[in-house]
């Protein structure tokens, strides 16, 4: 957990504050004879490396402890600010360092307590002893939830990062591969077809347009700083099945033969169901436009079930060729992230070889995902 100038600043106030007041209560208990210069200095140390928590969280707490322990052994009282330092060096431990560290600082403090007050001039009664335990434990647990909340929320920060990701992964790769490949056409054939030429140019443009529409739509969603900004909602129902057939004809507009079909009951799908099923495709053909090589053929099936909605992907490409690398290598980021776009929906992606050539990418979704 990191620590900036402005966090620095708030606990170089908060101890001269918390000094201030201390002193104060001290030269008030003094009476008369006025405030001692070691008492005021004892008084001073049970709070002001409260500054410093951030920055070195056991030393502070060290400290403080050693002056509060000091103040009452020498004499000049029990708690000069109710122990206020303490419970704020307590709660920063607990939250920044290890659970073992803030445990035995803990033991610490509740011990330091209770001998500071069995040294007192006039003993406690028992009950309010437990109570400043009871309250220092209390510290250290609220510091170590503390902690457990800002762990869970850089894991969310960074499953939204791959998440993100993921959608720009998906929009950029397929895409750019259908631009690559009708432009390298084009040039191919511009002195010799110049309809040809014409085609590949203008799937070119269509699929631009497309990318960047998509990437529209999920700057629109990532836009946090206006709220009266319109957003738009990922696809579902009919504008699915509607997207899902420009996806194919686009894929086959790039020079793969490419088929539809869509079987059982049709039904509205929610927008991140929709989502789901319209990536995993398009991520599927991207890699048939990439890896299944001359010759090859794709076919895509969407079947309404009772109980599952699944999406299968097929292509006559070479097989060997489209089986997703290991971990950390080309091909192999696509593959994974429709895995997690799957787990993330309770479902399940199969993709592999087929076993008379070829490859296969099955996305089955539980019907209790659908509305």
């Amino acid at each position: 957990m990191g620590t900036n100038f402005r966090q620095i600043q708030v606990d170089v106030l908060l101890a001269c504050v918390l000094t201030t007041l201390s002193l104060i209560t001290t030269a008030h208990t003094s009476g008369d004879d006025g405030i001692r210069p070691a008492a005021g200095a004892l008084a001073a140390l049970t709070v002001a490396p409260v500054a410093l928590r951030r920055v070195a969280p056991v030393a502070t707490m060290t400290v403080i402890m050693a002056a509060e322990l000091a103040y009452s052994v020498l004499g000049y009282g029990d708690f000069p600010n109710a122990g206020a330092g303490l419970l704020v060096a307590m709660f920063t431990v607990a939250t920044l360092c290890p659970r073992t560290t803030a445990a035995v600082l803990c033991g610490a403090m509740a011990t330091l307590t209770v001998v500071v007050y069995e040294t007192a001039v006039t003993p406690p009664a028992w009950s309010e002893v437990v109570q400043a335990v009871l309250v220092t434990i209390v510290a250290w647990m609220l510091g170590r939830a503390t902690r457990s909340w800002a762990r869970e929320a850089g894991r969310a920060a960074a499953r939204e990062r791959a998440r993100i990701a993921r959608e720009l992964h998906d929009v950029v790769a397929h895409h750019m591969s259908v631009v690559s490949l009708q432009a390298g056409l084009a040039g191919y054939v511009m002195d010799n077809d110049a309809p040809t030429a014409r085609k590949a140019i203008a799937t070119v443009g269509d699929s631009s347009r497309e990318a960047l529409t998509e990437l529209r739509r999920l700057l629109d969603v990532l836009r946090v700083d206006d709220d009266d900004a319109p957003a738009s909602a990922p696809p579902r129902a009919a504008e699915h099945l509607t997207l899902l057939e420009e996806l194919v004809r686009r894929t086959r507009d790039s020079g793969l033969p490419t088929e539809l079909t869509i079987t059982g009951e049709r039904r509205a799908l929610p927008p991140d169901i929709a989502l789901c099923l319209h990536r995993v495709a398009q991520e599927s053909l991207t890699n048939t436009l990439k890896h299944a090589g001359p010759g090859a053929t794709a076919r895509v099936t969407l079947d309404h079930g009772e109980r599952t909605v699944t999406l299968t992907v097929t292509d006559t490409g070479t097989a060997t060729v489209t089986v997703p690398a290991p971990a950390g290598q080309p091909g192999s980021y696509g593959i994974r992230g429709m895995r997690e776009r799957a787990a993330l929906h309770d479902g399940e992606l199969t993709a592999g070889p087929r076993a008379g050539g070829g490859f296969e990418v099955r996305l089955r979704l539980p019907a209790g995902v659908l509305r």
